[in-house]
């Protein structure tokens, strides 16, 4: 045993031990970085402290030398658009997994949440917020951050979802045999089996927060616009000048940001997260970062976070929750019929209520023409799904199974998840009036730009959970070819593929409300379509026919995932389980 090994496995044993230990360069590195991302962290949030007449006084700008305050307070919002999607998820996805009652209301909730349009969210939003916080910037911060919030939520909590559901067998029955509690369950099984999943959801959520970006930055209450410091003001801002320059500055700022953001968070996470994968055999050919190991490294930073890990350690011993019920108990019907009459009871209320205010102003031919319309989106998202998975899955399998072009790779494939679709809708429609073309067809691509990237990003996951002993028998059975793809990774990446094509699935129908009507300059194109219909009744402030827009997308998106994408998940729990 080195030296070094000893050291190490000493400090680990005797904690006290630290008190008389000096920092290496590793701790000194590492305070630099820390140092200078918390102070960067306190400025940004010193930002969001004041009256929010201080933003008329200092309006957005497009010099440049702005550029760097901008890009650290959106990334500021975005990462804590994040923590709270975590949390988000960790409660209901885990409810949801762990009680049919529960997964009744929360997975149809989520359904119809991941449809409801952005806008739609900061119309009943923002005057909440800014309630709370009246005549504070803080309470335009908090609109923008839960603007960002629903664009991440909904894919980490369907990931997580999925992942408890899938939990090996006898994993499970292990957890019940030992009788754990629920804290013991969460933090022992749940959390680690579905972490690595988990990592490259958050990983899209971060990257598909960036096409909202614009909007969630832009905060309007009544006749009174309030545009906070961000790269997606500049990018309103640019967008309206048609400046082609300050457009690319600000692409250009954000390509830094996510190569950061991806250094020092979620490639040190992806390292981290692999010791997580389910298997027998250790794969030889791991996840790297620089970051990672040079915290690793550290021996100071144990003793600083000491506290924190002493309290999860008492959490754990503490035994908090109670008992699981052994796995042979039944579960009791009693109160299952009465729990879905309150279910439908309640789902018949809402309907009713919208229907009351929707035909005050509409009439039975509206309805049938949002039906029809409904019918054309329709269309258009299944051919796009189905294109995307055609074409990513396998990208996203080869991807998966090579970690170290899974590490180049991963910043490009970020960056180009964030990039704002919106940037390149000027160029669609110069093209499609160059050279004719009909905007019912090529207007629909635009539609699957932002979410096509769910796919790519849970195959990529399910192609590095692929445990390495099945790879291995694989290969010595000789299984290649279409056998391999058929036997091993379809299979084995499939419940990630549901979880991404649904995502997308729902992201391409908000996306619709952008997508359908294009406007650059003096000319317009639009293609038939509700995201079509919604954006005209939302430019026209007739809420109506916004809600009859709205309540049919949402009726729609639950329909086509109870009736597609909801066996597709029964199967896969039932059939492709890794054990």
């Amino acid at each position: 045993m080195s030296e070094t090994t000893f050291r190490t496995r000493v400090l680990r044993a005797s904690p006290r031990l630290w008190i008389g230990l000096a920092p290496n360069r590793a701790d000194l590195i590492a305070f630099i970085l820390l140092a200078a991302i918390a102070a960067a962290a306190l400025k940004g949030i010193g930002g969001t402290v004041g009256p929010i007449t201080e933003l008329a006084q200092h309006p957005i700008t497009l010099d440049p030398a702005n550029l760097p305050w901008y890009a650290l307070r959106t990334t500021l919002r975005m990462f804590a658009a994040l923590f709270a999607s975590l949390g988000f998820t960790f409660v209901f996805a885990t409810l949801a997994a762990r009680s049919r009652r529960a997964a009744q209301i929360i997975v149809p909730m989520l359904d119809i949440l991941q449809s409801v349009p952005i806008l739609g969210f900061l119309t009943f939003t923002v005057t909440f917020f800014m309630g709370l916080f009246p005549g504070q910037v803080m309470g335009a911060e908090l609109a923008s951050i839960f603007a960002i919030f629903t664009s991440q939520a909904w894919n980490m909590a369907f990931s997580f979802y999925q992942s408890l559901r899938t939990v090996p067998s006898d994993l499970d029955e292990v957890s019940h045999g030992f009788a754990l509690s629920p804290v013991r369950r969460f933090l022992r099984l749940d959390l680690p089996f579905a972490t690595p999943a988990l990592v490259w959801n958050a990983m899209m959520s971060m990257s598909g927060g960036w096409f909202f970006v614009v909007a969630s930055e832009a905060i309007t209450v009544g006749n009174t616009t309030v545009a906070l410091p961000g790269l997606g003001s500049w990018l309103a801002i640019a967008i309206e000048r048609q400046d082609f320059a300050a457009i690319w500055m600000a692409v250009g700022a954000m390509a830094i940001v996510i190569l950061l953001y991806d250094q020092l968070v979620f490639r040190p996470v992806v390292a981290w997260a692999d010791r997580f994968r389910f298997e027998q055999t250790a794969g030889s050919d791991r996840p790297k970062s620089w970051a990672y190991d040079l915290f690793r490294a550290t021996q100071m930073l144990p003793l600083i976070f000491a506290p924190v890990t002493a309290l999860g350690r008492l959490l754990l011993a503490l035994d908090l929750g109670g008992r699981t019920r052994p796995a042979s108990a039944p579960a009791r019907p009693r109160g299952e019929w009465l729990w879905r009459a309150l279910v439908v009871a309640a789902l018949g209320y809402g309907i009713w209520t919208l229907a009351d205010y929707v035909a005050a102003t509409l009439t039975w031919r509206d309805a049938a023409a949002v039906f029809g319309l409904a019918l054309l989106t329709l269309l258009r998202v299944v051919v796009l799904i189905a294109v995307a998975s055609v074409i990513w899955v396998p990208i996203g399998v080869w991807i998966g199974l090579r970690p170290a072009w899974a590490e180049r790779l991963q910043p490009v494939a970020q960056f180009l998840s964030a990039f704002p679709a919106n940037i390149l809708f000027p160029f669609a429609v110069i093209l499609i009036v160059r050279f004719h073309l009909n905007p019912a067809i090529w207007l629909s691509p635009l539609m699957i730009l932002g979410t096509q990237w769910y796919i790519l990003f849970n195959v990529i996951a399910g192609a590095s959970a692929i445990p390495t002993d099945l790879r291995e028998a694989a290969g010595m059975f000789g299984v290649r070819g279409w056998q391999w793809w058929r036997q091993v990774a379809l299979p084995a990446v499939f419940p990630y593929f549901v979880t991404g094509a649904l995502t997308a699935s729902g992201g391409s129908w908000n996306a619709s409300i952008v997508a359908e009507v294009v406007v650059w300059g003096h000319e317009r194109l639009e293609a038939p379509g509700l995201g079509a219909w919604i954006a005209k009744a939302t430019a026209a402030g007739n809420y109506p026919r916004v809600a009859l827009g709205i309540a049919t997308m949402s009726a729609f998106v639950l329909a086509f995932n109870h009736l597609v994408w909801r066996p597709m998940y029964r199967f896969a729990e039932r059939r492709l389980r890794l054990a």
